[in-house]
């Protein structure tokens, strides 16, 4: 059996499961998109072609084994995208929460059934139907869980409002001995440089106390306000809002020294370095397109 076993973004990495580009079908009408990025692309003519996905998951699969990283596949579903596998499950401390996502991705949770099997059902939890969440919103930190959401009475009108007061509370309920921070998002469903489709998009802590920020992706200051506090100001590279859009603050640590990022990142990889952090630079500017990147294909399981 799998033991789980997540308490933060950076501890060093064991398992995970990585999303899969295979089969993921043609590129979808404009009134298919889930958010504005992918929208722009599609209409653009420049969405990205899944050879040249496959492409950029494999050098990111490469990445794991050179670390020893135990790697799960989804099964590959055909014409189905399954790239984000954070989006479908996460993990906190050996609890595998699987997320209520939007109705048409339930069946890549379907595909990832050989791997909830080694997990004792007691430590896999469904939230209520009510409770909407998805793993690109929520983050362990040690003590905390921090939690983007967005709680606007026109909820129901943004595609890209993906996790709800609801999933607060539930959380908070799972975790009471937890310090549940919820955080209000930023949300457009045509202006992607105005939508932090996760919290995770405009934020991402890192090892040796540092951490990603955009100030434009919080809609309350005061919340942003916190973040800096928590880190200090010193220990915060703050992205601007075009890096926001190539989704700079989406990177993925696989040690408290080792961050993935995008090879394009030049001005964050660079700090990074500054920082002592190893950077394994990947090409993702393809999967990127669709408003995700390296934190939203994987799916940790255990982490030391």
């Amino acid at each position: 059996m799998l033991k789980l076993h997540v308490n933060d973004e950076i501890s060093r990495l064991k398992v995970l499961v990585l999303g899969t580009a295979e089969s993921c079908g043609p590129t979808p009408k404009p009134e298919e998109a889930y958010d504005p990025k992918s929208l722009e692309h599609i209409k653009a003519g420049t969405y990205p072609k899944e050879s040249d996905m496959v492409a950029e998951m494999e050098a990111l699969a490469k990445v794991f084994e050179k670390y020893g990283v135990q790697v799960y596949r989804p099964e590959v579903l055909q014409d189905c995208n399954q790239i984000f596998s954070r989006d479908i499950a996460f993990v906190i401390e050996n609890k595998l929460i699987i997320a209520n996502i939007l109705p048409d991705r339930e069946k890549e949770v379907e595909a990832i059934l050989h791997v909830l099997d080694e997990i004792d059902d007691a430590h896999i939890l469904h939230p209520p139907e009510a409770v909407h969440v998805e793993g690109g919103d929520v983050m362990p930190w040690g003590d905390y869980i921090f939690i983007g959401t967005y709680t606007g009475s026109d909820y129901a009108d943004y595609i890209t409002a993906r996790t709800n007061k609801a999933a607060v509370e539930y959380i908070s309920e799972q975790f009471p001995h937890k310090k549940v921070k919820s955080f209000e998002l930023r949300k457009s469903n045509t202006d992607a440089k105005q939508n932090a489709l996760h919290l995770d998009c405009c934020f991402q802590p890192l090892g040796k106390g540092k951490a990603i920020l955009h100030k434009n992706g919080f809609l309350v200051e005061e919340e942003y306000q916190w973040l800096v506090d928590f880190f200090g100001k010193d220990n915060i590279f703050e992205i601007t809002s075009d890096e926001m859009y190539q989704m700079f603050s989406n990177v993925f640590s696989i040690s408290p020294e080792v961050v993935i990022s995008e090879k394009n990142f030049t001005r964050l990889n660079w700090w990074l370095r500054e920082q002592g952090f190893t950077v394994e630079e990947v090409p993702y500017a393809e999967i990127a397109k669709q408003e995700g990147l390296l934190r939203c294909s994987t799916l940790p399981l255990v982490r030391e």
